[in-house]
């Protein structure tokens, strides 16, 4: 594949700030019209790769393919971030919710074939979150091609197509929210209720125990669930995991 078969197509990213790695050596590609999710903790290189793929920072080492934007009308941006009673309003009058809404609309007001948006719904109240989610899939509806960096994992799980977990500057895995981490083939927790109270089993094979349980209620589990380890649960591991396998001389005072 070329690098017009993507949107963004990243070779060996390093940038360095003095004597600290910020990036060191990230590869990634983000397909036409995905929606893609870059996770990890603060210092672990998502603003110093976002601002390099826009244009802000130079790259120390490695290739960086990006596309440009386009126009688009401006009252439907405005009604897409809940701001149309705000319409007239100068923006030093917003509150920091508004403004962060304003950011949004600024974004998306050229329809971009390529969006880029770090941490979007900071200081959205709830229904503002979903009225955002609602635009990002319309924009995605629509073919533009979203990099999201967000510390709200259930933001990630709802709205990529593939997350990328980022750590210490280093990708550290890339996958669909579902995939992740092996997600889902990890153990899985089995939750009912019998006359001794909530009771739980793990186990790799949650149909038989399911089919158990219904022969020992006779067909109907009580408050029967089954639950496989959330994103938040995986995202950790694989940060966890990073930290310990990490070498002790490198990548000293990340700061991004």
């Amino acid at each position: 594949m070329t690098d017009n078969d993507f949107a963004v197509r990243v070779r060996g990213l390093v940038k360095r700030y003095r004597d600290k790695v910020a990036v060191a050596g990230v590869d990634l590609d983000i397909h036409h019209g995905e929606v893609f999710a870059l996770l990890g903790p603060n210092g672990a290189g998502k603003t110093t790769t976002t601002e390099v793929l826009e244009g802000y920072r130079h790259a120390d080492e490695g290739e960086v393919s990006v596309l440009g934007t386009d126009p688009r009308d401006p009252d439907e941006v405005i009604a897409s971030v809940g701001l149309e009673d705000k319409r007239r309003t100068r923006t030093r009058k917003l509150s920091g919710g508004q403004r962060r809404r304003l950011d949004v609309a600024l974004c998306v007001i050229g329809n971009p074939e390529l969006l880029f948006l770090d941490e979007p719904t900071t200081g959205f109240d709830p229904e503002a979150r979903r009225r955002f989610w609602t635009l990002i899939k319309n924009l995605r509806t629509a073919g533009t091609t979203i990099l999201l960096t967000t510390h709200y994992l259930d933001e990630a799980e709802h709205l990529a197509d593939r997350v990328g977990v980022i750590a210490d500057g280093r990708m550290i895995e890339i996958g669909a929210p579902d995939t992740l981490g092996g997600r889902g083939a990890r153990t899985a927790r089995v939750c009912w209720t019998d006359a001794d109270g909530p009771r739980e089993l793990r186990t790799d094979h949650p149909t038989a125990e399911i089919a158990r349980l219904m022969q020992r209620f006779d067909g109907e589990v009580p408050e029967l669930q089954v639950r496989r380890p959330s994103l938040e649960d995986i995202y950790l591991d694989l940060i966890g995991k990073a930290a310990t396998t990490r070498p002790a001389d490198e990548l000293a005072g990340a700061t991004r």
